[in-house]
Formats: C-alpha cells, structure tokens, sequence
C-alpha cells in the first residue's frame, strides 16, 4: 500500500471563519468548544446523549460533490469528526442592521418561544428543514422536530411559526443558498486527500484519508475506538467517562457513503447514516421506513450509521434484527483480506463479536424480499418516537403453494444477550399450516429461545408476551385476519 501523506491539525469552516486546531482532544465536543472556547453561547446543553435538541448545530459536508446541511447534536458530536466541514450555529443567523432571520421571526410572531432554552435547537432545525423545503407538510415539521423537546409544551406555536417561515422571506435569497458555491470551493480546497493524525500518546486521534487508509490504521492501531456517528460513543464519553484514545474517525470516508443494488441485494457501506439510506431502503423494502423514522430524533438519524448500529454488538440495537430476519451479511476486512459472514453469526455473546483485532465491518449486505414474501418489524417503546427499545420483532415468511410454512426467519432485540433468531419458534411453524392454531403452539416455544431480563426498558414478563403477540399480530396482517394496529406502544404502569 502506498504511503499516505499526513497532517496534524483540523480544518473547517464555523459561521463565515476558517479553522485550524491542532491541539484537540479526541473526546471533545463541538458544543464544549463553542461554549467555552468560542463564546457561542446561543448553543444550549441539555441532556448531553443526543435526545433534547437544545444543542442543535447545522454541520455542512460535501456529498458525492454536492454540499448538504443536516441538523446535529454538537453535545455527542466529536471535533475531529469536523474536519472539512462547514459549523453553523445560530448566530450566524443574525444579520448586520439586526433584522432577524425568516425562522426566528416566525417564532417571535407565533409566540415559539417560551422560556427560551431550546428555543435556539428549534431554530436550527427549523432552518435545516426549511433550506430542503420551503412549505413542509405537517408531518415533515413532526419529523425535522422530533429530536427537539420543548420544556414549556409549546408545540402548537412551534408548529404555527413552522408553517410560516417562507411568509418571511424566500430560501433563495438565504446566505446559506447564496454562499453555497463559495463555501463548496472552501471545503473542497480542504479535501487534500491526506490522513490527519493530532495528539500523542493517551490523547491522539486519526482520520483517515480513505477506506484503503482505514485498514492500514487499524492494522497498526488494532484496540482504537473507531467512531462513525458517535450516537453510541459519544455517551461513552458524556455519560460514563470513558477513554477513547486512540480515537479513529471515519464519518466523512466518502467510500464508506456508498450504496448499490445488484440481484436483489442492497449493499450499504458502513459509513451510511440513517438519512441516506432512508429513501432506499423504505422504497425497496417498505417496512423499514417507518422503523427508520423511529429511531431517535432526526439529529440522530443524520449522524448514525447503520454499519455502527452493527459493529457496536448492542442488544436493543435497531437494525439487526430486521437485518438478520431478511438474511443479511457482511463483509469484514482486515489489512486487504475480506471475508463475508451472515449477520446472525456476527453475535456471539454481549459485547463479543465475530470480528478480530484490526478488522472492521465494511459493507452490509441487505436481500429485497422477492414477489410473495412477507416481511415485517415492530419495535415497542414507552413511547412511539423514543429510542429505547423494550423489545423488537423480525419476521421474513415464504409460503409453500399449499399454504404451508416454507422457510421462516424471526428476530428479536431486547429479548437476549445479542440480536437473536427464536430458532425453536421457526422450528415448529415450518412445514405446517399458516394458520391461528400453528402460530399459537409455535408460541409456546419462545421459553426455549429467551429468557429475557427485566430492567429500565421493561419487565421480563412483558417482554415475553409482547415478543409471542409480535408473531401474532404478524400472522394477522399476512392473512388480513384482523386490521393491523397503526401504533405499537407500551403503557407504563
């Protein structure tokens, strides 16, 4: 492999300013360096894991050459995950003869502000949205916002001023469009196609300069914490104080942003977050749409990846088990050898995978299901838009011409130690009858596949007769027995 070239310092844009840092941490925050490195107070923290909002920053980044702004949360946002980017906090909102933006003037007007703290978050993802579409339906201002808690309750203004921005002024003119070929030329004079390694010692980080790189670093570097969309990490840090030097950052390896289909089969590279790969995968397989719109808030979603909700082993981890019930693999790589495994032999127990020292997943294999397979998920929370999951179902079914049960895949979060198949369940519902009376003996099997735990998410019996009612309810929409239910959600006593 060729030798890289290498720099020690950071470079992005924040506002309108260049900037270069070379003496950062692996763990710090944008929301830390812009409250008390650079005074931009406007940026409120909250919760710091990534669920209030009230930190909401717009990070700009070249895409396939096209430069895209999404919302983020800068309490769980790395600095070394910046560079080549362009930072917009909400001052840069502001205007020189002190006129207020068409957004914040929405929200003076239709009384959006209350006490005030998050009140910036709302502004920002408000404007995030409004960039991409001017007149958002209802339910686009639901789903910019759903990232966004407003203490005071008050949704409704929020909504009012949200309907109303474009009232205020033309997204054309806003400097964000206007600047956009300037700031595209900026962030594309940074791309110098060069690793960056800062810090030293118990304080060192590397980004590398690609896929090939990426290898090459882990194969020297084998115990680095590698951070896509730092969602899982960065509570790592805010939360439990963990060390995560040496850092390897890979968010913005554009060969890690691929996707294709070939034969039926999707390929997603690792790097991918939830917001690409939304339009595809709820295009080609419907039921992961809802399920993506589901997981956290659209901050979330616009740094998450689906290749670290993998690599991570968690066991309420979203997109497994899905994944697992639509029979997808994976290739791993280490060095330049690659090997392939199915999704479900990637978990082995908690916090163990099928992965050695310095290799990384590289690309996720998804199969579309073919003409007449059933597919489904279901994820049960306290609440429909919250991110812990008590537990989550899978179902993949082919039907024999008879009617009988040909081949069947069920998957579960929340009910083990790692994503899992309910084997003994699939075991009794294959070559029988698709039928109520089938369906309900092979119920009776889920003693043999889980025992699961109870905790914060839910208690253990719930979460047993939640995941037999998931089978249930999953047998009813393959048959229309019974209209299947718009919400699945669990009271809390």
């Amino acid at each position: 492999m060729a030798m890289v070239k290498t720099r020690n310092h950071i470079r992005f844009i924040l506002n309108g300013e260049d900037v270069t840092l070379g003496h950062v941490a692996p763990d710090a925050t944008l929301l830390d360096y812009l409250r008390l490195q650079r005074t931009l107070r406007g940026t409120k923290e909250g919760c710091a894991e990534g669920d209030c909002g009230a930190c909401t920053v717009l990070v700009g980044r070249l895409s396939s050459g096209k430069l895209v702004y999404e919302s983020v949360n800068a309490c769980i946002r790395f600095m070394g995950s910046l560079d080549g980017c362009h930072v917009v906090t909400v001052e840069h909102l502001g205007t020189s003869n002190g006129q207020l933006h068409p957004v914040q003037q929405a929200m003076v007007d239709f009384h959006g502000s209350q006490c005030g703290f998050c009140t910036p978050g709302f502004v920002m993802s408000l404007y995030g949205l409004w960039m991409e579409t001017p007149d958002p339906s209802d339910q686009a201002i639901e789903k910019a916002l759903q990232g966004n808690l407003c203490r005071c309750t008050g949704y409704e203004a929020i909504m009012r001023a949200a309907r109303a921005i474009s009232d205020y002024g033309k997204v054309a003119k806003d400097p964000l469009l206007v600047e956009r070929k300037a700031i595209t030329a900026r962030l594309e004079a940074f791309r110098d196609g060069t690793r960056v390694e800062v810090g030293a010692g118990k304080e060192r980080f590397v980004i590398p300069a690609s896929v090939d790189d990426l290898a090459a670093v882990l194969e020297a570097e084998p115990t680095a914490t590698v951070v896509a969309g730092s969602t899982d990490v960065g509570l790592w840090v805010t939360k439990h104080m963990r060390a995560i030097s040496p850092a390897v950052f890979i968010a913005n390896i554009d060969g890690l942003h691929t996707m294709s289909e070939d034969k039926g089969v999707i390929s997603i590279g690792a790097g991918v977050t939830y917001t690409e790969a939304f339009e595809t995968l709820s295009k080609r397989i419907p039921a992961l749409g809802p399920l993506i719109d589901r997981i956290g808030g659209q901050q979330v979603r616009n740094m998450g990846t689906i290749g670290g909700n993998i690599a991570n082993g968690s066991p309420i981890g979203d997109t497994p088990p899905p994944l697992i019930a639509l029979g997808a693999t994976l290739t791993l790589r280490k060095g330049n050898t690659r090997r392939t495994i199915s999704l479900q032999d990637f978990f082995i127990a908690y916090g163990k995978q099928d992965r050695a020292p310095g290799e990384f997943v590289e690309t996720v294999h998804v199969p579309v299901p073919a003409k007449g397979e059933h597919f489904a998920v279901h994820k049960i929370t306290k609440r429909r838009d919250e991110d812990i999951t008590a537990t989550l179902g899978a179902f993949w079914l082919k039907l024999a011409k008879d009617g009988s049960v040909d081949q069947v895949r069920i998957a579960y979060g929340g009910m083990a130690a790692t994503p899992k198949r309910a084997a003994a369940v699939e075991a009794a519902l294959v070559g029988q009858p698709w039928t109520e009376k089938t369906v309900e003996a092979a119920m009776a099997k889920y003693a043999e596949d889980f025992t699961p735990l109870t905790d914060m998410r839910a208690t253990s019996e719930y979460r047993a007769l939640a995941a037999k009612n998931l089978l249930l309810r999953f047998y009813m929409e393959t048959t229309g027995t019974k209209a299947p239910l718009q919400v699945s959600r669990y009271e809390a006593a």
